[in-house]
């Protein structure tokens, strides 16, 4: 049996003493053996006095040797292996013994004249035999392995456990095949949206991002840099609805009652349509044309249709139509999409607005939907990501742009099964999760519960950038989506502080731990926890102010 202890393994390791340069005497002996080799992952046998000793080590690095969610390196042959202790259990047939388990994470070509990492990459070509070393990984070593490779990356934050080292997102490799930021609330996960949105603006200040705000937090953060779009200045168009979308918004029955009302919708909504100029010239045209027409027409549609029944049909059905349109047409809540002021053809300049294009130095818009009605919300969330969609796949001869979209609180628009209403916007999530890349368009999901995201939507983001999640159903999920090296990261997930975050995947060499940097005040969004006891302690004005808010409650949409 491989003798562990300390001064056994010095001894061993002295010939190699030469190769490993004259670092840090801690740095350049081993810690441990290697046990048991398999493809992904390894056993290795620490020796509890050197990691002891590492402890002390003035290089956070290698005071961290060996502990869970740090990493080791193993030679092999003229290179390192890079691997992630996943977790540590006492050696009973060993005094003063630790077995752990590890992954390996990739390799890198050794430097002939210290001894550290150089030219690392994910994956492992050549593997370690059992009973090769096991040594401290340090900060130099680090530096190399986490250093850009060339490709364009944003500095978010700074590698956990060092103090200096930089960690980058690969943006090319992040948004060509999704993304999503999780974690519990209060973790940060807001702010450390907008500090990623604010370095990809930076990066690419003429791109095209669209985000849905459904809490109105971020407009105060991309005041500057972005144009921000609510009730007040949207103006979206109501005929921008295909057919599904309008029954979602028109439609008030279930089961057959409702087959029924849709038929009669139909009907008059393609008559409607087709009374433009614009359809004239295009000759056939479908329900889902994005024709405008006037919300009178499709009245009195409904209308002429009720007056061809006989006596022994329903009018029910039409008269369902008729009021719930004369609702939306009179309530001024709606005036941001069903108004007869947006009747115009002002499709390609809506579309400018909202996908930026050009950005004019405002690279994303934010469209807080906060002030929307909740029975339309999701309807509204649907046409915007749509739109996307529908202009990707209709701009593939144009070679259009890319676009990112962005969707806070995505567990409320593709819900899993469980939760699934059958809306629209559940729909059109999921099909650009499938199919968005092929068409140039980027997924960004940010939520507090991934377990209760359409199953297979979490699978689709190529990087998950994972804070702390506090729900263990939740912390399960998001390891069932993570690729099998970083299960030594995602344990640590529950530990994880505010503004740390594990992140894997297609946006980063290896998985990485990772403190976010701070975010100037300014470019914060407004979603601080209000201070109870602060404001408890403060009074005078409480009854203007209450004054004040009934006087807006009452003239909402107004």
């Amino acid at each position: 049996m491989t003798d562990m202890s300390a001064p056994g393994l010095r001894e061993q390791a002295a010939s190699t003493d030469h190769l490993l340069g004259d670092g840090e005497d801690n740095a350049s002996q081993p810690i441990g053996v290697l046990l048991d080799v398999a493809g992904a992952g390894s056993q290795i046998a620490l020796d509890l006095q050197r990691l002891n000793e590492c402890m002390k080590d003035e290089d956070p690095s290698v005071a961290l040797a060996g502990q869970v969610g740090n990493q080791v390196k193993i030679r092999v042959g003229n290179a390192w292996l890079l691997a992630s202790v996943r977790n540590q259990k006492q050696d009973r047939r060993q005094n003063g013994g630790i077995i752990a388990d590890v992954d390996f994470l990739g390799e890198g070509l050794e430097e002939k004249l210290t001894g550290r990492i150089h030219a690392f990459r994910r994956g492992v070509t050549r593997y370690p035999i059992s009973g090769a070393y096991v040594y401290p990984t340090t900060t130099a070593d680090l530096r190399q392995i986490y250093a850009s490779d060339g490709r364009t990356s944003i500095p978010i934050g700074t590698v956990y456990p060092t103090r200096d080292i930089r960690a980058g997102l690969y943006v090319d490799a992040m948004l060509g095949k999704h993304f999503a930021l999780l974690g519990s609330t209060g973790t940060g996960k807001s702010t450390s949206a907008a500090l990623i949105l604010h370095r990809i603006c930076e990066a690419a200040p003429e791109g095209h991002i669209v985000m849905v705000d459904p809490h109105g937090e971020y407009a105060a953060a991309f005041r500057n840099n972005g144009m921000v779009l609510d009730v007040s200045n949207l103006q979206m168009p109501y005929w921008l609805m295909n057919f599904e979308e309008h029954c979602e918004v028109l439609l008030t029955r279930t089961g057959n009652d409702r087959q029924v009302d849709a038929d009669i919708l139909a009907k008059c909504l393609l008559r409607a349509r087709s009374k433009n100029r614009l359809a004239e010239s295009m000759g056939k045209i479908t329900v889902d044309s994005p024709i405008p027409y006037l919300l009178s027409d499709l009245s009195n549609e409904i209308q002429n249709e009720m007056g061809k029944l006989d006596k022994s049909t329903n009018s029910a059905p039409y008269m369902r139509l008729k009021t719930k349109l004369d609702e939306l047409k009179a309530d001024p809540r709606y005036q941001f999409m069903f108004s007869g002021m947006l009747v115009g053809d002002t499709m390609a300049d809506f579309l400018c607005r909202i996908f930026r294009m050009p950005g004019d130095g405002r690279p994303i818009s934010i469209i807080d939907v906060s002030g929307v009605p909740s029975d339309i919300t999701s309807t509204v969330v649907a046409v915007l990501s749509r739109l996307v969609f529908d202009f990707a796949i209709w701009g593939r001869d144009e070679k259009t742009r890319p676009i990112l979209l962005v969707c806070e609180e995505a567990h409320r628009y593709v819900p899993s099964e469980k939760h699934a209403d059958d809306s629209s916007v559940g729909r059109i999530l999921s099909r650009i999760a499938k199919e968005g890349r092929k068409y140039g368009i980027s997924l960004g999901l940010i939520t507090q519960r991934p377990s209760d995201l359409a199953e297979g939507v979490l699978s689709q983001c190529g990087t998950i950038i994972a804070m702390r999640l506090n729900n263990e159903r939740d912390q399960s999920f998001v390891k069932a989506a993570m690729p099998e090296g970083a299960r030594g990261f995602l344990d640590s997930i529950p530990a994880l502080r505010n503004r740390e975050c594990i992140v894997c995947g297609e946006g980063v060499a290896i998985p990485v731990r990772v403190s976010f940097d701070n975010l100037e005040e300014a470019k914060r969004p407004a979603s601080e926890d209000p201070s109870f006891v602060d404001l408890w302690r403060q009074s005078g004005g409480e009854e203007e102010r209450v004054h004040r808010i009934v006087q807006r409650w009452r003239s909402q949409g107004g």
